[in-house]
């Protein structure tokens, strides 16, 4: 897999998933919604951590810069 998300755009998702994840812990958002976010952070943590975007390849984006 190339990457092709930049450092900002992994950091931003970093901060992303973390946000959802004391939303959700702290009680904030519950139920169904709470679950869709759950899920919603820990695919924009993963994403971040390998640097590559599965949507992005798609639509032939990239915000890395080699």
């Amino acid at each position: 897999m190339k990457h092709n998300i930049s450092n900002l755009d992994r950091i931003i998702r970093a901060i992303l998933a973390a946000l959802i994840a004391y939303l959700y812990l702290g009680g904030f958002v519950t139920g169904i919604f709470g679950i869709i976010l759950v899920v919603l952070g820990a695919i924009l943590l993963i994403t971040s951590v390998i640097g590559f975007c599965p949507l992005y390849a798609l639509f032939k984006i990239s915000t890395f810069k080699s």
